[in-house]
């Protein structure tokens, strides 16, 4: 199979093409080294990858026409680039619809003349909005982001459904729920608080800890995305990949103290703009549809990223 994976460099889409990579597939990684986190970081996972690189933007419909020749005809197409991350776009609005939403639509347009097979879209938890009714379902409103992040995640679900109803393009949105694991990007909370932890200094921590995420561990992350690559589907869906487990702030730290072997020194903080309370995945879409259970759990997955953090690879991360 022919897969194009877009941010095939960073955290999630080094994973997926691994994965991709091992069972025999023809993997081109579409990739613009974005200083969001430190370039090098990227360079040297994309160096390790069995894949074809085509380095550009997204939101530069030339760079996108280049990757999508490199891979051919017919190809299977997983979307994971965007800019990330829900508090920085409070600050740059107008820079995620750009990248996030008409990089998503160059996509979208260069798929349907590719008569690529399946486009496959990464979504987030965050267009549930401050929801605190777990679990949340596929079917639940998405009319109420709190951040122009969660905003452009569900218009690029929108513009998948009108791809599909339009040019018959199938697709599928991947709603992932605060994925973790080794090569997590260094601003986010795991990555962050056991460095932290283990250097010994002080560790933000926002709100009264009562705040809870559905962590999910890269491995069943990607298996997830195998599985929507590889199943039949209908020409669109929504798909929650959780594991229906959520973890208070209070217990996540407790729990890297106990990976970590040390006691964390907590900096309080009031609550950021832009934050959800909970986040909690319905699971029954992704076992009908995708056979998707999520199986390691955050205490396992911990143990795994801190061994990760002590081998070779990990050491420009530290």
């Amino acid at each position: 199979m022919n897969v194009l994976v877009t941010g095939g460099a960073g955290f999630i889409g080094s994973h997926l093409v691994t994965a991709l990579a091992a069972r025999g597939d023809r993997v081109v990684v579409l990739d613009n080294f974005d200083t969001f986190y430190d370039p090098k970081l990227k360079r040297e996972t994309a160096a390790r990858l069995k894949a074809e690189l085509v380095e550009g933007d997204l939101s530069v419909e030339a760079d996108v026409a280049r990757a999508f020749a490199a891979v051919g005809p017919n190809p299977t197409v997983v979307h994971l680039a965007a800019r990330a991350g829900v508090r920085p776009s409070i600050a740059q609005p107008a820079l995620y619809a750009k990248v996030n939403v008409e990089g998503t639509s160059h996509m979208l347009e260069a798929a349907r003349k590719a008569q690529a097979r399946r486009f496959v879209f990464a979504s987030s938890s965050s267009v549930y909005g401050a929801r605190s009714n777990p679990p949340f379902s596929e079917d639940d409103r998405i009319d109420r982001p709190v951040s122009p992040y969660a905003a452009t995640k569900i218009a690029g679900e929108m513009l998948c459904a009108t791809f599909a109803h339009l040019y018959q393009l199938t697709t599928i949105g991947l709603r992932f729920f605060t994925v973790y694991g080794p090569r997590q990007r260094p601003d986010l909370a795991i990555s962050k608080f056991a460095k932290l932890i283990r250097r010994g200094e002080p560790v933000p921590f926002f709100g009264d800890g009562t705040t809870a995420r559905d962590y999910t561990f890269v491995e069943d992350t990607v298996r997830g995305i195998t599985a929507a690559i590889d199943r039949p589907l209908p020409l669109y869906e929504v798909v929650n990949l959780g594991g229906s487990r959520p973890v208070t702030l209070n217990e996540l730290v407790a729990a890297i103290e106990k990976a970590a072997g040390k006691k964390a020194v907590l900096e309080k903080k009031p609550d950021q703009p832009g934050d959800v309370p909970l986040t909690c995945a319905s699971t029954v879409k992704s076992k009908q549809l995708l056979g998707f259970e999520a199986r390691v759990p955050v205490d396992e997955g911990l143990q795994r990223y801190f061994a990760w953090l002590d081998s070779d690879e990990a050491k420009s991360w530290r």
